[in-house]
């Protein structure tokens, strides 16, 4: 059975997930790859890496969370207090599913290992 990572962003400004924010992700080690950009969908949601492609090592999501609030027009000013919110991460089991949540404001955030 393959694994795959997943991420989701919820706006609690808005109470909603993040449509369109835009993330960049990459396996950082122990073979780097290029870096994927991605845009949420509707629902803040996306599928990183489906089922064989994932392997065991280092992997980092950078999340457009600045670009993200500016273009909602949420902030009182043009420089965000949050601008690129990265993740770095570790994957053991490439047969497991590994879910990078991001709960975020304009000025604080907090993430786990979802389901």
């Amino acid at each position: 059975m393959a694994g795959k990572l997943t991420t989701h962003v919820l706006d609690t400004v808005l109470g909603l997930g993040a449509a369109a924010m835009r993330i960049a992700w990459r396996r950082v080690a122990p073979h780097p790859t290029k870096t994927y950009d991605v845009e949420l969908d509707g629902t803040g949601s996306a599928t990183l890496i489906p089922g064989p492609e994932l392997i065991p090592g280092v992997y980092e999501i950078v999340f457009c969370v600045g670009e993200y609030h500016q273009t909602l027009a949420l902030l009182p000013t043009e420089q965000p207090f949050l601008g690129e919110v990265p993740v770095r991460f570790g994957i053991a089991d490439p047969d497991s599913h590994y879910h990078i949540p991001l709960v975020v404001s304009p000025f604080g955030y907090s993430t786990h290992r979802g389901g």
